[in-house]
């Protein structure tokens, strides 16, 4: 849910140059083989891994995930996509303000002096709600270190904010993020924001460009992912309960962030869709692979639904929608 990832498959625009994002830094020449993924329907990290974010900085891919593992974000190094190194927690301090355990949906941007700034959802002691917090590093695995002493996003009478990602809109970067409203019976909105030179704050007030509307989508709408595509904008989105086979990924396009935004009129990803391959599959990235493919990155339930590995995953474009290639 980076800038650069955006550029990474050919949309972005000249501007995000100036602001790099990880992920789309330009690859090896020589590509390697293709995600065993992509052939067998198997996860590369056959662990629980939930709401990827996936960066490459120089060569090597960094995937971010949510806590387990004795870790506050969970964070992962590949050179290739398919065989990954767990490594120490990327987050391995939390101020005071912030209920241990509960640190969700990382996302990581490179920016243009080459720090690295993550935005991660986490529970405020108060109010309890769960809102999006900011840390810094110098490198992608980390030690990531707290900014601030309090979220940056936290609208209480919205139930929340959750599910950060990044986008750049002429030139400037901005934070994506969904209200987390299914907290309180309130509606799920995905919203965006300026953010500051330092990408420590918010800056302005926030867009509202979509809510959960479709059948399948259930009672909510989350996990954001805004890329260009051509001279309009794409946006991927996670829907429905997390925790089964109603889970899946849903796309929509604009012409620019304001709208009106179109969506699919079902899901891009899918069970179903997928005839049962992936298993509630969402928290969805974009990526491109050193064999200039594009890859679909997220996560799916083993099949006791015990845990959520990490599936990377071919992807073909229909028109300005990426469509999952299902292994035969």
């Amino acid at each position: 849910m980076n800038p650069d990832r955006r550029r990474a498959v050919a949309w972005a625009s000249a501007a995000i140059i100036t602001v790099l994002a990880v992920s789309g830094c330009t690859a090896a020449a020589e590509p390697s083989a293709p995600p065993p993924s992509a052939a067998a329907g198997a996860p590369v990290l056959n662990a629980n891994f939930a709401d990827p974010d996936l960066v490459e900085v120089d060569g090597t891919y960094f995937a971010y995930a949510t806590n387990d593992n004795n870790r506050n974000v969970q964070v992962a190094s590949s050179t290739d996509l398919v065989d990954w190194e767990v490594l120490p927690d990327a987050l391995p301090d939390l101020p005071s303000w912030v209920i241990p355990g509960k640190t969700w949906a990382p996302e990581v941007t490179r920016l243009a002096d080459d720090s690295f700034v993550m935005y991660f959802t986490a529970t405020n002691f108060a109010p309890t709600l769960q809102c999006i917090g900011v840390a810094t590093a110098s490198d992608p695995a980390g030690p990531f270190t707290v900014q601030g002493d309090a979220m940056i996003i936290c609208p209480e009478d919205e139930g929340g904010a959750i599910d950060a990602s990044t986008v750049v809109i002429d030139g400037v970067l901005h934070l994506v993020w969904k209200n987390d409203g299914n907290c309180c019976d309130l509606d799920t909105w995905i919203q965006v924001a300026p953010l500051t030179s330092d990408g420590l704050g918010v800056t302005g007030d926030p867009i509202r460009i979509v809510k959960q509307t479709e059948v399948w989508e259930g009672d909510l709408i989350e996990a954001p992912t805004i890329v260009a595509r051509g001279s309009g904008l794409v946006l991927l989105y996670s829907a429905n309960a997390y925790g089964g086979d109603r889970y899946a990924v849903g796309a929509a396009t604009a012409a620019s962030i304001d709208g009106p935004w179109t969506k699919e009129k079902g899901p891009i990803l899918s069970t179903d869709g997928s005839g049962g391959l992936y298993r509630g599959p969402g928290g969805q990235d974009l990526v491109v692979g050193l064999n200039g493919k594009d890859y679909l990155v997220f996560h799916g339930w083993d099949k006791d639904y015990t845990y959520r590995g990490l599936h990377v995953a071919e992807a073909e474009w229909d028109a300005d929608v990426p469509r999952i290639v299902v292994p035969k």
